[in-house]
C-alpha cells in the first residue's frame, strides 16, 4: 500500500488557527483578572492649604501631625517660635515621621531615619530630604501651604 501524502500547508494553517484561538482565550480570561488585581490610578486633588489647629496649642520645641490631603504633614514650632512644616512621611518607606524635642530634629521610627529642621536627611536610610511646606500664623490658626 502506498503511503498517504500529508499536506504540510494545511497542518501549519490548523496549528496557527488553534494557537490563535488559545491565545485569545487566555487573553480573555487573564486580562480581566490582571485589571482587577491592579489598583486604579486615582489622582489626588491638589491640597494647597490646610489649617493645622490653634497656634496657642503648639508650644515651642514641639511638633504636631496634621492631615494634608491623603498624607500627613508635620508642623514644628522651633525654640525661637518660628514655624516650619514638612511632609509627614519618610522618604525611605513612607512611614510617618515625628518631631523629637530631645534631639531637636525629625525622626522616623521605622528604620531610625533622622532629618534636621530644614528637612534634610542627616542619618539613616532615607534617600532624600522631606518636602517642605510654608507654615505661618493666620489670626489664631496655624496655616500650612504647599509651595508652588
Amino acid at each position: 500500500m502506498p503511503a498517504t501524502p500529508t499536506n504540510p500547508d494545511r497542518r501549519r494553517w490548523l496549528d496557527w488557527v488553534l494557537g490563535s484561538w488559545f491565545a485569545g482565550v487566555c487573553g480573555a480570561v487573564f486580562f480581566p483578572v490582571v485589571r482587577y488585581l491592579s489598583p486604579p490610578e486615582i489622582s489626588e486633588p491638589p491640597t494647597l492649604t490646610v489649617k493645622a489647629g490653634p497656634a496657642a496649642t503648639l508650644a515651642p520645641n514641639t511638633g504636631r501631625l496634621v492631615p494634608f490631603g491623603q498624607k500627613p504633614a508635620l508642623v514644628v514650632r522651633l525654640k525661637n517660635g518660628e514655624l516650619r512644616a514638612f511632609a509627614g512621611t519618610c522618604t525611605h518607606l513612607a512611614c510617618t515621621v515625628q518631631y523629637r524635642p530631645d534631639l531637636e530634629h525629625i525622626w522616623c521610627a521605622c528604620h531610625n531615619g533622622h532629618y534636621d529642621l530644614t528637612g534634610r536627611n542627616i542619618s539613616g536610610p532615607p534617600p532624600k530630604p522631606l518636602d517642605s511646606y510654608e507654615a505661618h500664623e493666620q489670626g489664631d490658626e496655624i496655616v500650612i501651604s504647599r509651595r508652588t
